[in-house]
């Protein structure tokens, strides 16, 4: 097992290090994007889905130089030199490369729009270390006593022993009201997926086809149901998609999923970070709505490659980089904040402290804090966690069969994640920190947050509330028609606005070009109507309306 160390810069003797191995791993980091003949803001469509574009201009998102894959062009001309590209990231706008000796590196180096190059200490891993996974090696699984958990329905629902991590939330009573996450997708980023689709627990995921895909980036290519593999992710996922009717019911139980590995259980190194952040890239190009990972990182089997606590800043870190990346794309980024709490280190983990991410702490089973769930602040000053959920003897599946209790802020964040999408299936016109901001102001503690459950335990009643009470953004949505829809030569457009409010409707392509705009001069509180003619000579495909009045801005899709 190989490990990189990127905070280390090229420092050493050059001629000593190739002698004492003859390839060594370098991070590229590049200037810019370049122009590439393959890829360009105004043609998004080669490189995001139909849905990752949907999401940007529901959300009011413009596409950048971020959003571009690296510059082909780049790579091209590095393997060129004889370096090994096997890593590149979007975002991060870097490769990551094999140099096998200091002429390559010298040519990488001389190109114009290399920015740096950075030594990373790739090394070989020694096999007789026993790596302590700091997420896992913490948690802990016992036999449930199914006479503590009377019987208990809810709209043909019998969550069994898991009910009290459901109602804990409330958000037994979004299921009550039909929201159980359809509609939304949630990538689960873990470390493996160990039976998956041979446990009966998930059967109903399969039957609707609800596991939308599956991808291993530490091992490309691999089976993430493989039995060698951590069953981790299996029993996260469980929290969420979970449907055992009297032994476990997920807080999303009909949400869409992709699973994706980017923990390699067998060591604790500092590339799992940056898998982790291509697997938010790809998330993020699939239209992924949420991503949830039960997985932080503070220090490394290789001591050269420990975080500090005064990297727990938000802005520092590979994977938190990364992660509020994927909340400005708009994902809903969810995060355990860590098992460290009765441990020397105690503070949140990366990415939970990052800006945009939701990081959830745990409680027990009548909302304590749990002694080992991580605390804040982050290291500038930011109460974290977020909010917190059940993870003290949290009800989760176990292999081959059956349910067990398991403590850890691995299943609080779960549990969360599938509140959090049913609340999103509820209010579907609001962005990603809407929904975020919502919950965390339904926490118990939201009038005085501290750094053990941050905002407290949210009341998903309340956080539905709190959202629906937008009336102006109530009355937009509900009363957004466009028509006919498939349309032809026209369209017609009805919304509601206030008396006087500045209006704008506008047309766009799928790749968020204007193709028409109307700006009535006054509009009458109430039903408004538009009409844009002419349409007949547009390419058949999608198309959005676009209504922006009183500070809001809805959209809707069309087809032709």
């Amino acid at each position: 097992m190989k490990k990189i160390l990127s905070l280390i810069s090229f420092s050493l003797i050059s001629i000593i290090l190739f002698a004492q191995n003859n390839r060594e791993t370098y991070i590229i980091k590049f200037k810019d994007k370049g122009q590439s003949h393959a890829y360009s803001v105004s043609n998004p469509s080669a490189y995001l889905s139909d849905r990752a574009i949907e999401r940007r201009l529901m959300q009011q998102i413009p596409l950048d130089e971020s959003d571009l894959p690296v510059n082909p062009d780049y790579i091209n001309e590095i393997r060129n030199t004889g370096a090994g590209v096997f890593y590149t990231s979007k975002w991060l706008n870097i490769a990551i490369a094999y140099v096998e000796n200091e002429q390559q590196l010298n040519s990488i180096r001389s190109l114009s729009y290399v920015k740096n190059v950075r030594y990373s200490n790739l090394i070989e891993e020694n096999a007789e270390k026993q790596s302590f996974k700091q997420f896992f090696n913490r948690e802990k699984f016992e036999k449930v006593d199914n006479s503590k958990y009377p019987a208990f329905k809810s709209l043909g629902l019998n969550y069994g022993p898991s009910v009290n991590q459901a109602q804990m939330l409330k958000i037994d009573q979004l299921h009550n009201q039909g929201y159980t996450g359809n509609g939304i997708t949630i990538a689960v980023i873990d470390a493996g997926f160990n039976s998956v689709n041979t446990m009966v627990v998930f059967d109903s995921l399969f039957a609707n086809n609800k596991i939308l895909g599956t991808r291993d980036f530490v091992q490309p290519g691999n089976n993430v149901y493989n039995g060698n593999l951590s069953s981790h992710g299996t029993k996260v996922l469980s929290t969420m998609g979970g449907n055992l009717p009297g032994q476990i019911i997920g807080t999303a139980p009909h949400a869409s999923y992709y699973l994706f590995r980017t923990e390699d259980t067998s060591a604790e190194y500092l590339m799992e970070e940056y898998y982790w952040v291509q697997a938010a890239e790809y998330a993020d190009s699939l239209g992924i709505d949420l991503l949830n990972t039960s997985l932080g990182y503070t220090r490394f089997d290789n001591p050269l490659e420990d975080h500090t606590y005064m990297d727990m800043d938000g802005n520092t870190t590979p994977i938190t980089i990364g992660a509020d990346m994927a909340a400005k794309k708009g994902m809903l980024v969810i995060n355990s904040a860590g098992n460290e709490g009765n441990n020397p280190w105690k503070y949140i983990s990366a990415p939970a402290d990052g800006d945009s991410v939701l990081a959830i702490g745990a409680v027990d089973d009548i909302g304590q804090y749990a002694y080992f769930s991580s605390v804040g602040p982050t290291a500038d000053g930011r109460i974290k966690p977020d909010v917190a959920a059940q993870g003290l003897s949290a009800i989760v599946a176990k292999l081959p069969s059956g349910i067990e209790a398991g403590s850890g802020t691995s299943f609080s964040s779960p549990i969360m994640s599938g509140a959090a999408a049913c609340l999103w299936q509820a209010n579907p016109t609001y962005n990603n920190m809407e929904i975020l901001n919502a919950i965390r102001q339904s926490g118990n503690k939201a009038s005085n947050p501290d750094n053990l459950t941050g905002w407290g335990i949210p009341d998903f009643v309340i956080a539905n509330s709190l959202l629906v009470g937008n009336i102006t953004k109530v009355l937009a949505d509900n009363t957004i028609k466009s028509y006919p829809n498939p349309f032809s030569d026209y369209i017609i457009s009805e919304f509601y606005t206030h008396a006087n409010a500045q209006t704008e409707v506008r047309l766009l392509n799928s790749m968020g070009m204007l193709i028409k705009t109307s700006k009535p001069a006054t509009l009458a509180q109430g039903i408004n109507r538009i009409k844009f003619e002419d349409l007949g000579l547009l390419p058949n495909g999608i198309y959005f309306i676009q209504v922006a009045n009183g500070g809001k801005s809805f959209t809707r899709k069309v087809v032709k």
